[in-house]
């Protein structure tokens, strides 16, 4: 088995999970954390660094970590060097996290019309000033980053930007193996993934994209000679899908294979501890109905059940349509495989002029920090 050194801390197995926007949030981080029996590395979401400066409501309860959470990692977007900067030192000084991971990777249109996400690694100065204010401030504090290979085929980034990020101090990158363009249609470009680990080898390089089972983490290891996976939404749905991984890399038997009253359970309990995070239980099931097709895939449940679960406002709703359900059927054929989002784009919108000079950053708005992420 291997293990990854962020910093000072140990991840073994050299498995992380993705920070998802509404997805990987405390309670979710905590069902992961406890198939992997504590074993992995469990991102927050996304928090933007305006938002943090500023205190806003909303981010403050986002990045509370529970106590059982060690390292406490959160994930920071900013287009601004300056706030960046502050938001890292509000993180060191009020001690809020033990590792910061920087996001360049959003291909969402809101963000990349005005500069930020995916579009900003372009803009190589800018990068450079970003990561120096995170690292220069972070003190003690691991700075790592997540990216994708550039903007599309015609502008990649990911080779220059992993070797700022060395230069600038930036202690692992993450390299999501598709283009902006791309969003998250056809297949990821583990090869990408191999030649950064061949350009950047004095740091880790994290492998992300398509990793749907614990046999393809090992197999993308195996492939790029990366230091370790990033996983998104191959856990959509399958948080124990993290204890596949810790079985994998320590070379057991066992992968799970839950008949449905066991995913039953598990949806139950999602959704009661959302409840107490968010301190009100209709909140909660109805922050839970997202996740409900994910969790039933492959399963025999007809669509009108489908529909009641996810319309579902109270746990004793839940409940009573989980009852109703064939709970003794076995876990499908064919039930992993891709979730969520799974369309292209073909195209990425930038702000006017974004690609006839990289080292002229000016057309940045502060419109790009916008509460959104993925990558």
């Amino acid at each position: 088995m291997t293990q990854l050194q962020i910093g000072p801390h140990v991840v073994q197995p050299p498995v992380v999970l993705a920070p998802m926007a509404g997805i990987t949030n405390a309670p979710f981080r905590t069902l992961c954390r406890e198939f992997s029996g504590g074993k992995g590395l469990f991102v927050s979401e996304m928090i933007t660094t305006r938002a943090l400066v500023e205190r806003n409501e909303k981010t403050m309860q986002l990045i509370r970590f529970d106590d059982t959470e060690r390292p406490r990692s959160m994930q920071l977007y900013g287009v601004d060097p300056v706030t960046v900067g502050k938001a890292v030192r509000m993180i060191v000084d009020e001690d809020l996290a033990d590792h910061i991971d920087l996001n360049f990777g959003c291909p969402v249109p809101k963000v990349t019309r005005k500069g930020g996400g995916s579009a900003l690694p372009f803009k190589r100065p800018l990068l450079r000033a970003i990561l120096n204010e995170a690292v220069s401030n972070a003190g003690a504090l691991p700075v790592t980053m997540k990216m994708r290979k550039g903007i599309n085929d015609e502008h990649l980034t990911y080779l220059d930007a992993g070797r700022i990020a060395v230069e600038e101090g930036v202690t692992a990158v993450a390299l999501h193996g598709r283009t902006a363009a791309q969003h998250y249609g056809g297949t990821a470009d583990w090869d990408a993934i191999a030649r950064l680990k061949e350009h950047v080898p004095e740091i880790p390089v994290l492998g992300n994209g398509d990793i749907w089972s614990a046999d393809d983490a090992l197999r993308m290891m195996r492939e790029t000679g990366c230091d370790g996976v990033v996983v998104g939404r191959g856990c959509l749905g399958r948080p124990w899908l993290f204890g596949d991984l810790v079985a994998g890399f320590e070379g057991t038997d066992g992968y799970a294979t839950p008949p449905l009253r066991e995913v039953a359970t598990v949806m139950r309990r999602h959704a009661e501890l959302l409840g107490e995070w968010i301190g009100d239980e209709t909140r909660g099931v109805i922050d839970f109905r997202k996740h409900v097709a994910w969790y039933l895939k492959g399963f025999s449940v007809g669509s009108e059940m489908r529909r009641k679960l996810a319309i579902s406002s109270s746990l004793a709703e839940m409940d009573a349509h989980l009852s109703e359900l064939d709970l003794d059927q076995a876990w499908p054929e064919g039930a992993d495989g891709p979730r969520g989002r799974t369309s292209g784009n073909g195209r990425v919108v930038l702000p006017d002029g974004w690609l006839k000079d990289p080292y002229d950053c000016s057309g940045l708005s502060a419109d790009a920090e916008l509460d959104t992420s993925g990558g």
